[in-house]
């Protein structure tokens, strides 16, 4: 497997690869990187899709990215995605992926029409004093400390960024800042997170800093992530005939490991609602693909009247305890226990909010500056409370969310960081509230008279609180080693995918790590002869970096810090050198200077 960009290697078709006609995959899950690894068996590995059989322990595949409504219950989206325009595998994958809306064009058409037709943009990024603008005013706010603490961040070495976190090389010039605000609600970052996993957000994105405060960067689905992302894979798979075992969980994987060579032998697997025992013996040209972790296990639903449960015991048959016995194997199938040993710094709750007629409707519209039911982009991603106790953040995409959505109603979504803090209005932690307290508290943020908050959280909306225990685990601070490669060194027959495995410079929790990881695994065990696309490189950008400088600075040029004498002294003559250069002309060009 080796890395690629330009046209010349995207728009190629590999050849077969030898002998894929007598070899048979295994995948475990049916989240993104497992549907993306079946699908690249079946699209460039060109292996018949009657011999790839994917095992999902729920009735339903989509993992994380879900979007259902629940008989009895009611709409549930636990969590949403953005995209970016430089996503590259995922748009290689969607390409060729036929919409289940319109005939003849792919999710990547539909997905770019959209976006060019309706673009994303925020007209109210955060609030404060319930409902009132909270005036970030698309700055970022940042101090020249705090920015020289940024670029402190982006130039340290990783590996001085082992097991750091990043309250330890930021302080309140950043955590105070508008910036932070933006990027912890945004991507869902606590104090005590991964400082390399921050770097490599930043280094990722460099290109969008200008688009962050605005949520311009940004693009969205049409509907939610399981109707626009999940289902059109999953008829894609089917039409090839990809065997889907649901209500399957994988309990135990057995390896043989040699000093230079590793080998997937068997698979230990609980099938059915009795959980039936059953086992796959594997040979090298049974290719397994592990989704190992999870960071939507043990996420529970409450309902209007009932609280989530908040449930941190990892049982037989998850992502958690399967990981856990495949590293007691081998010390290259990483450390599960480095991201799931405290489930207190790494949960947060969501709630999906339906309005059930017209009062709440015209409160969100005043705050985000659009009819909710134009069809076209609504809030244009996260409003944040910025004085809420729970951090509270809430959006609503493009209505319908659902394609079976009733008119006149609106689906959105709510989120708090901070679960276990009492609320502004509702007394009580996120964690111990019904779906009403948490419309209630939500209502009050939004400006809803006292008086009418909690009939109109009872009537006129039916709210779903979701718990999820180990939702931000893989920002725990790691080391090299604790997530696996995606295909450890003597592997055979075997992958590790998802968001717990290895693959250099991307970020986790996106949409394009997971499909990432699943091309890497395809084309790594069948040797497929074309370049994955390598993680967008605008970090390395001399352009991108001059243009991010002066972002972040809200367009403050360089001369035009807190210098000390010294330090002016140096810059006068550095300018004086470079007077008349093309490098003047670059600085001038990106208003650096």
């Amino acid at each position: 497997m080796y890395y690629s960009s330009g046209n010349y290697e995207a728009f190629a078709r590999p050849q077969k690869p030898k002998d894929v006609e007598h070899k048979s995959a295994y995948i475990i899950g049916t989240g993104l990187a497992a549907l993306t690894a079946a699908c690249y068996l079946v699209r460039d590995g060109q292996m018949p899709g009657s011999h790839i059989h994917i095992f999902e322990k729920d009735p339903i595949p989509g993992g994380a990215c879900d979007g259902y409504e629940f008989p009895g219950l009611g709409y549930v989206m636990r969590g949403g995605r953005e995209m970016d325009n430089h996503f590259e595998v995922m748009w290689d994958l969607y390409r060729s992926i036929p919409s289940i809306e319109t005939e003849g064009v792919s999710v990547l058409d539909e997905y770019y029409w959209l976006n060019k037709k309706d673009p994303n943009y925020s007209l109210m990024r955060a609030t404060q004093n319930r409902g009132e603008s909270a005036h970030t005013d698309n700055k970022f706010g940042l101090s020249d400390e705090a920015a020289k603490e940024i670029m402190r961040l982006f130039f340290t070495p990783d590996e001085a960024l082992y097991d750091k976190r990043i309250n330890e090389f930021f302080d309140d010039e950043v955590f105070e800042s508008n910036f932070w605000m933006y990027w912890r609600t945004m991507f869902a970052f606590e104090n005590w997170h991964s400082a390399l996993e921050v770097k490599r957000y930043i280094q990722r994105y460099i290109h969008h800093v200008g688009g962050l405060p605005d949520f311009s960067a940004l693009r969205f689905t049409r509907y939610n992530q399981y109707e626009s992302m999940i289902l059109p894979m999953v008829r894609y798979l089917e039409g090839h005939g990809v065997q889907f075992h649901y209500n399957t969980k994988v309990s135990d994987i057995r390896f043989d490991i040699q000093p230079e060579r590793k080998l997937a032998k068997h698979i230990e697997l609980l099938v059915g609602p009795e959980q039936a025992a059953e086992g796959i013996d594997l040979s090298e040209n049974d290719l397994l693909f592990i989704t190992n972790g999870g960071c939507v296990e043990n996420a529970a639903l409450g309902s209007q009247n009932t609280p989530a449960a908040y449930n941190t015991a990892l049982g037989q048959g998850g992502g958690w305890d399967l990981w856990r016995r495949i590293a007691e194997q081998d010390e290259s199938f990483g450390n599960p226990d480095k991201f799931c040993y405290d489930p207190e710094q790494t949960n947060w709750m969501s709630a999906t909010v339906t309005t059930l007629d017209g009062r709440i409707p015209p409160y969100v519209q005043k705050i985000c500056r659009r009819d909710p039911f134009s069809g076209k982009v609504v809030t244009g991603g996260i409003v944040t409370v910025k004085d809420s106790n729970w951090l509270l953040s809430w959006t609503f995409n493009r209505q319908p969310q659902f394609r079976e959505q009733p008119k006149g109603q609106l689906v959105g979504w709510i989120y708090g960081l901070f679960s276990d803090r009492p609320g502004n209005y509702i007394k009580k932690p996120m964690r111990a509230c019904t779906g009403k307290e948490i419309c209630m508290e939500w209502l009050y943020h939004l400006g809803v008279p006292e008086a009418e908050i909690e009939e109109m959280a009872e009537h006129s909306a039916n709210t779903i609180p979701c718990m999820m225990p180990y939702i931000t685990a893989f920002f725990m601070p790691r080391t090299a080693g604790d997530r696996p490669d995606v295909v450890p060194e003597g592997a055979v027959n075997f992958a590790f995918i998802g968001q717990f495995a290895e693959t250099p410079r991307d970020t986790i929790f996106t949409t394009e790590y997971s499909m990432r990881t699943g091309m890497e695994a395809v084309y790594t065990l069948l040797d497929i002869d074309r370049g994955v696309p390598e993680v967008w490189g605008s970090a390395f950008d001399i352009r991108e970096l001059l243009k991010a400088t002066v972002e972040l600075r809200d367009g403050r040029k360089i001369t035009d810090m807190d210098l000390g004498m010294m330090e002016r002294m140096i810059l006068k003559e550095a300018l004086k050198k470079i007077s008349g250069t093309e490098i003047e002309k670059l600085l001038l060009a990106y208003h650096v200077i």
